[in-house]
């Protein structure tokens, strides 16, 4: 069992012909509840900043702008992310077992990334021998 979960949210977009990474946060969780627990309140504030009151329509004129019909839900899709037991319960089994785990969707113009990682498997890759071939 991994002890300890080091987690990050970011956003990525392009800018200036570039894909750039904005961090949203980051969190040292102590414990595999307290991982989950942050990723789905990260995954909340982002989905309440792009769509606060989404059953509610009152935006100032000119607020919206139309996409395309196959851009994806951002807000919608976290917020079904987080209320996915089955979800949950599968990263907590990765996260368990010692593997990066990334939820990650994007719109049309930003990705989200939400990983997690055990600070333990961290460790012991850092002090795996490292395979070193020879180019010829």
């Amino acid at each position: 069992m991994h002890d300890e979960f080091l987690c990050h949210v970011t956003a990525y977009g392009i800018c200036d012909g570039r894909r750039i990474g904005v961090p949203l946060g980051t969190y040292r969780a102590p414990t595999l509840a307290l991982a989950l627990w942050w990723l789905r309140d990260r995954a909340t504030w982002i989905a309440e900043r792009l769509d606060p009151h989404p059953e509610q329509e009152p935006y100032p004129s000119g607020a919206l702008v139309p996409v395309a019909a196959s851009v994806a839900d951002v807000p919608a899709l976290l917020r079904a992310w987080c209320g996915d037991i089955t979800q949950q319960e599968r990263v907590a089994d990765e996260l368990a077992a010692g593997r990066l785990v990334r939820i990650a969707t994007s719109d049309d113009t930003t990705e989200y990334e939400l990983l997690a990682e055990s600070v333990d498997a961290l460790r012991m890759q850092r002090t795996a021998p490292v395979l070193v071939v020879p180019v010829a």
